[in-house]
């Protein structure tokens, strides 16, 4: 007797934005220091159609809320988790800006653990992929 095969959550969530008919999903990845970048991004997505979930402020800008050096830790734990569900959301993931630090190289390597397509606005800055020389063939990367 065979069973049939349960639909893992992504597959369900798949289904769903089908069944709603919902325009592509895409989140903007990069550091903070390119707000002004995401949000320009943001523009060219919409405009193009497609549903955008991003950053919704930087920390390293004073604020009230984030006054607190350890509310701010324990906020910025939340946001962290915040964003990777925005992942888990998307369709695909857009890097933003001509730096890749650590918190974006992780969310990166989440979210193609995730098989979700990564984009970047500077494609040069990728850091799993092997940098390119000027005639466009690929340098060896040497370790990681």
């Amino acid at each position: 007797m065979s069973y049939p095969q349960l639909l893992t959550p992504g597959e369900k969530l798949a289904d769903a934005k089908k069944l709603l008919s919902l325009p592509r999903i895409v989140v903007i990845c990069g550091s903070t220091r390119f707000m002004t970048e995401m949000n320009e991004a943001d523009l060219r997505e919409t405009k193009v159609g497609r549903i955008v979930v991003k950053p919704a402020f930087d920390m390293k800008s004073p604020h009230e809320l984030w006054s607190d050096p350890v509310e701010a830790e324990a906020l910025k734990v939340r946001l962290g988790d915040l964003h990777r569900a925005k992942i888990r959301l998307a369709d695909e993931v857009l890097v933003v800006g001509g730096y890749i630090g650590d918190s974006t190289r992780a969310e990166i390597a989440y979210a193609r653990s995730l098989g979700k397509p990564v984009r970047f606005t500077h494609p040069e800055v990728d850091p799993f992929e092997a940098p390119r020389r000027s005639d466009g063939s690929a340098h060896q990367r040497v370790g990681g």
